[in-house]
């Protein structure tokens, strides 16, 4: 082939192909394949979300997202009495405050967890003598029979 290359007047090698098997000038080499950034509907509801509008609040003309607005909007509603949009805003508030209460009892049990690591700590600290399980080594059960 190197011949061939060199009477061409181009070199063929390592991601350089033959020049009657390369692609032709505005060819794909999947044809039917997916297009670039294809979109999907969840990827449409996210970038619809993010579009930023502009709302009167008051008397100031605000930017925020459509996502925001939507929420706002939804308060608006609930707070003047609205069941359908009180149940659907307490249902939200239920779903994504869930997480605050579960980050503030983790604390209590990082406390308990760091009470633990320091009473290990403390057993085995240089200068205290380990106890160690019957046989003078850890057993970690390769030794059992069984």
């Amino acid at each position: 082939m190197t011949d061939e290359a060199s009477e061409n007047g181009f070199a063929v090698g390592y991601k350089k192909p033959p020049q009657h098997s390369r692609f032709r000038p505005g060819r794909s080499g999947n044809p039917r394949g997916w297009r670039k950034g294809v979109r999907n509907l969840g990827s449409d509801v996210k970038r619809t979300l993010e579009v930023p509008v502009t709302l009167s609040d008051q008397g100031r003309a605000r930017r925020v997202s459509t996502q925001e607005a939507v929420l706002l909007r939804l308060r608006e509603k609930a707070l003047r009495g609205d069941a359908r949009s009180l149940d659907h805003l307490i249902e939200l508030a239920r779903i994504f405050n869930s997480g605050a209460a579960e980050a503030a009892g983790g604390d209590a049990l990082a406390a308990e967890d760091q009470a633990i690591l320091d009473a290990y700590a403390a057993r085995f600290a240089p200068g205290h003598q380990a106890q160690l399980p019957p046989g003078g080594a850890e057993d970690n059960g390769a030794n059992r029979d069984g």
